[in-house]
């Protein structure tokens, strides 16, 4: 059996993993091995922004496959699909963000960027916020804003320190001594809580004033998940350093890192390999992630994000509901307690819909479909959430 292999011989994250056989997935559903449909509201936790299996995504690969795989380590040989996909993620952003280092995931980006951070600038502080989630390396749990789960595995990487999102009084803690602040531009794990009384740009005026350098954070809410591009052009800043990673790969596995060209060199030399990586900008990932990018910037997937948060939030109306949070179709219903959480995702499951929980808030409840979900498949969702909440 499977299930029993799967169990024995994968590692698990959980002790109680959801552990359903996927036989296949397609649009807006995953299918399991007795071929039943379930709506996919959660999209691999933001990464199939295309859904499954986009047309266009699964050519660039067959494609690519016709032509090389893996040829040599990162940055050696001029590989046109990392070329052309660093290129349009520049023609995307400000002008002095311009170049990109590829990884193979967001984790690694941060930790990227945070070297990238100490390198150019000579310090060692680095700043983030609490409840802050960016990935599970030795560099991103370091700056994880979240004890319980930090704790385990001290010691972690030093002079790192803590502020709290949104709090404009512990700006005072960016001094002259900051290599960089990292931000998630919407806290993910925290609750989905976006930034409010401009506080990025607060961030970033204090960085400037002392020569920190900020980074944001865009591997959730970047790549057109918010109704823009980068999450960061809601706020009114723009960072030093942007981190992407999940919908950048259509569903294949991707992370980057982008800043200015003399920042970004400065890994390049003293010492040379200054980062390095075997198989960041693998042509095949970077042929999935360049017609995802595409596709999400020539069509009106964007624009129609907001739209579709609209008819979530229109329909999903409940006294069990306190309240949505988030921005675009990166979403999380509040409720009164993890219990009732729980009993929504599991039921969910039962019911044929995909829902998932957020990392640190059990009151919440993720909604984060593909971006090319329709307004059908939103409304069937819908009914099956409220349906759920109606018989607690």
């Amino acid at each position: 059996m499977i299930t029993n292999d799967f169990f024995k011989h994968q590692a698990q994250t959980t002790p109680h993993p959801l552990a359903m056989e996927i036989s296949y997935a397609e649009g807006s559903y995953i299918y399991d091995q007795n071929n039943k449909p379930y709506l996919d509201f959660v999209a691999g936790v933001s990464a199939c922004s295309l859904g499954h299996r986009h047309p266009k995504v699964v050519e660039a690969i067959k494609k690519q496959l016709d032509s090389y795989m893996h040829v040599m380590v990162y940055g050696e040989y001029i590989q046109s699909p990392a070329v052309q996909l660093t290129k349009l993620i520049a023609s995307k952003l400000p002008p002095k963000l311009e170049k990109t280092y590829l990884t193979n995931s967001g984790t690694e980006a941060i930790d990227g960027a945070m070297k990238l951070a100490r390198r150019y600038t000579g310090r060692s502080e680095i700043i983030a916020a609490k409840n802050a989630y960016h990935g599970n390396t030795m560099g991103a749990l370091s700056i994880m804003g979240y004890e319980e789960r930090k704790q385990p595995f001290r010691p972690l990487i030093p002079d790192i320190r803590f502020m709290e999102f949104n709090n404009l009084l512990d700006l005072s803690k960016i001094t002259t001594k900051t290599a960089a602040v990292v931000l998630e531009t919407i806290q993910g794990g925290a609750g989905f809580i976006e930034p409010k009384n401009g506080y990025l740009t607060k961030v970033q005026e204090k960085c400037n004033q002392v020569g920190a350098l900020l980074i944001l954070d865009e591997i959730q809410p970047g790549i057109g998940r918010t109704g823009t591009l980068f999450g960061f052009e809601n706020y009114n800043c723009i960072p030093d350093v942007v981190v992407t990673g999940k919908g950048l790969g259509g569903g294949m596995p991707i992370g980057a890192f982008t800043a200015s060209e003399d920042m970004m060199d400065s890994l390049s030399d003293h010492p040379k390999l200054g980062h390095i990586t075997t198989f960041g900008g693998h042509p095949v990932i970077a042929a999935a992630a360049l017609a995802t990018l595409e596709e999400i910037t020539t069509s009106n997937l964007i624009p129609e994000t907001l739209v579709k948060e609209a008819l979530i939030r229109k329909h999903l109306q409940h006294p069990l509901i306190k309240e949505i949070r988030g921005k675009g179709l990166m979403l999380a219903l509040m409720v009164d307690s993890s219990e009732i959480a729980n009993k929504i995702v599991l039921q969910a499951k039962e019911d044929g819909l995909i829902l998932f929980w957020l990392l640190y808030e059990p009151k919440a409840v993720r909604i984060s479909p593909p971006l090319t979900i329709s307004k059908e498949e939103i409304e069937k969702g819908c009914n099956i959430i409220l349906n759920i909440l109606n018989s607690l």
